[in-house]
């Protein structure tokens, strides 16, 4: 069975709140869980404490038993000091698409054709 640590959603609607669990993969977001190992209240400022909380037992002992993280909660355990924080690095979020590199083009070329007149 493959296990997943992650947010399960709660709270009503504009007012998100998350669970923390450990679940199997196949079950869904909000679904069965196995665990519940902690909250998440993105409503509260990012620098109070109870934005995140964990029983960082329970999650050693899930990590233990080969559960995998998402991506956002793999950041809350390297905050919280559980996981070993790794490297991440997207160079390709910085580079505009399609269509936003065509505008500028046209936009480098109507600059461009006043001066050279």
């Amino acid at each position: 069975m493959s296990m997943k640590i992650r947010l399960a959603r709660g709270g009503s609607k504009k007012r998100p709140f998350y669970a923390i669990v450990a679940t199997d993969s196949r079950m869904p977001r909000d679904g069965r869980f196995l665990e519940k190992l902690g909250v998440y209240n993105p409503l509260l400022a990012k620098d109070s404490e109870d934005r995140v909380k964990l029983n960082a037992e329970r999650v050693q002992y899930w990590l233990s038993q080969g559960a995998q993280p998402t991506d956002r909660v793999a950041r809350f355990l390297e905050n919280a000091g559980l996981k070993a924080k790794t490297v991440r690095n997207n160079p390709k979020a910085a580079v505009p698409g399609k269509a936003m590199a065509e505008r500028a083009a046209k936009k480098a070329a109507r600059a461009a054709a006043p001066a050279e007149e």
